[in-house]
């Protein structure tokens, strides 16, 4: 279930109120006259499941609701209710099928931002899965792959080609090419400081069988990375993030970061190139699967999740 909290303006209450009467799936209902001061309108507060939220937010963002008032929507942890129990048997189709397009939007746009606590992150992973593959540690680079925060910005590029929001695009792109780039750079230097210290050497990362595979891109490397990508979407749309600890090490996308920027340190330059194509591959693979799987789940649920519901007088259609 979700909890909506829905600012109206006076003259539209309401429609809203009908909005929430009329759509199958929503049920506590309250309504509080004159509460809102800034935007300055009546409150109006529901429960919907999560199989009827897209409709619900449609129709009220039909009535300008976006513009000229408020929609807020929370997931909801547990509700008690013998209402809600119904409501949700009312709505059609079942609630871990049913993506909130507008709830994933955000989530995905806030994730792909250039921040330094995005930045930070993605540099010490990288420096982690560095010294994972000089030592070499499996374990180190597990957990590199786990700390690194790019799955955000691979999920809104999916998402930004699916509905043709290309400055989405635009900006994820540019926030994964500027996040490695920094990572790799700050990487590359602590390496430079430790070959100019004598703690490595170009034979460092010789008889390293364990972590060939970083810089050995395969069929594998694309074909698990189709499979990370179209979980890591499902996590996120279903609300299991504990499942996206599992996309994170299956790809290798920090741990290549981390041997490109230790193979420029030490001159190794056909390993630069083989984790850089490695990094691309996976990129490449997690954008396609995601893309997709959302494409996938847009066309089932249209046609196979019961629909939107009956329309209300005087509400349009989403």
């Amino acid at each position: 279930m979700l909890h909506l909290r829905v600012i109206a303006p006076f003259k539209r209450t309401e429609q809203v109120v009908e909005v929430f009467d009329r759509t199958p799936g929503v049920t506590n209902v309250v309504l509080l006259p004159k509460a809102a001061r800034k935007p300055e309108g009546d409150v109006v507060l529901a429960d919907v499941a999560r199989e009827a939220a897209n409709t619900v937010i449609d129709r009220l963002k039909a009535l300008g609701l976006e513009r000229d008032g408020s929609i807020t929507a929370e997931d909801i942890e547990l509700s008690i209710s013998r209402g809600a129990a119904e409501a949700e048997e009312r709505a059609p189709g079942e609630g871990d099928d049913a993506v909130v397009w507008d709830q994933f939007e955000q989530r995905v746009a806030l994730d792909s931002r250039i921040t330094w606590a995005f930045l930070a992150f993605l540099a010490i992973a990288t420096q982690i899965a560095a010294i994972g593959v000089l030592i070499p540690s499996q374990i180190l680079i597990v957990g590199a792959m786990v700390l690194g925060p790019e799955f955000g910005a691979v999920a809104a590029v999916s998402f930004g080609l699916l509905r043709r929001r290309w400055r989405l695009v635009g900006g994820a792109a540019r926030t994964l090419a500027l996040g490695f780039a920094a990572a790799i750079a700050v990487t590359l230097a602590c390496a430079l400081v430790s070959r100019g210290l004598g703690w490595i050497s170009p034979q460092s990362l010789r008889h390293h069988d364990e972590v060939r595979f970083i810089v050995t891109p395969d069929r594998w490397s694309f074909i698990v990375a189709l499979l990370a990508g179209a979980a890591g979407v499902l996590s996120i749309t279903a609300g299991k993030s504990s499942a996206l600890v599992g996309v994170f090490i299956s790809v290798t996308t920090v741990p290549a970061a981390g041997y490109m920027a230790l193979a420029l340190a030490l001159w190794r330059w056909d390993e630069v190139g083989g984790s850089a194509l490695q990094l691309l591959v996976n990129i490449a693979g997690m954008v396609v699967a995601g893309t997709l799987t959302l494409f996938l789940q847009r066309a089932l649920w249209s046609r196979y999740g019961g629909g939107r519901g009956k329309g209300a007088k005087g509400i349009p259609e989403a």
